[in-house]
């Protein structure tokens, strides 16, 4: 039995298995223990995850249709690493699509919108007084993502989950040298200004909420 296989219960297919490795891989990723540019050799972990070198070059296949993991010709595969240029598209980037988000949800939340965003800032203050870092960063961006989705504009949904997990690692940078607490208040104002209705307000709270990417460069990257 695998150790990915170990994880779960029941009927495993290779398909889950793939998708299980590149959740695996992706966290790691996240969390810095796979810095950008470490390369990332199938057979090393194919024995690691005790899975075939088939499922490995598929979940890696996956990682780099989400931006986080390249190919590199006569190297292989690697962290992708983010310029300067990079991390301004991507900042600019969710800037605008998160200030529209937000400001069209503030314009037409109601209260079952209210509830499920207090619940989910509720969430993050949680994690974060138990300075639980990495469940932090997790419910910070659930948190935009559910802003995003309460605005009801699907194509804007859409282009923003095309992005996201180059937005996980954007939200990750920023929030590396945070204290955990600091995630969580940071995020205040805004539901309340998105709660209250306040679309102009909350518009600028969710650019203003956004590090910009000489703040993340200052912080080594």
């Amino acid at each position: 039995m695998s150790a990915l296989e170990g994880r779960v219960t029941g009927t495993i297919n290779r398909q889950s298995l793939e998708a299980q490795a590149a959740d695996l891989l992706r966290r790691q990723i996240l969390r810095g223990d796979l810095p950008a540019g470490q390369r990332l050799l199938e057979t090393s972990i194919a024995e690691q995850f005790r899975l075939s070198r088939g499922t490995i070059r598929a979940a890696l296949r996956r990682l780099i249709e989400e931006g986080l993991v390249c190919h590199v010709p006569y190297t292989g595969y690697q962290v992708i690493e983010l310029s300067d240029h990079d991390l301004w598209e991507l900042y600019t980037l969710r800037g605008a699509l998160e200030s529209l988000g937000t400001r069209l949800t503030a314009l037409r939340i109601d209260g079952q919108g209210i509830g499920q965003l207090r619940a989910a800032f509720a969430q993050l203050l949680a994690a974060a007084e138990s300075e639980d870092h990495e469940g932090a960063d997790r419910l910070d961006r659930e948190l935009h993502k559910l802003i995003i989705r309460l605005s009801g504009h699907e194509r804007l949904l859409d282009h923003y989950m095309r992005v996201e997990n180059q937005f996980r690692v954007y939200i990750a940078l920023s929030n590396r040298e945070v204290d955990a607490r600091e995630i969580g208040e940071s995020h205040r104002e805004l539901v309340e200004s998105i709660c209250a209705g306040d679309a102009e307000r909350a518009e600028q709270l969710a650019r203003a909420n956004i590090v910009p990417p000489e703040q993340i460069l200052g912080r080594g990257v």
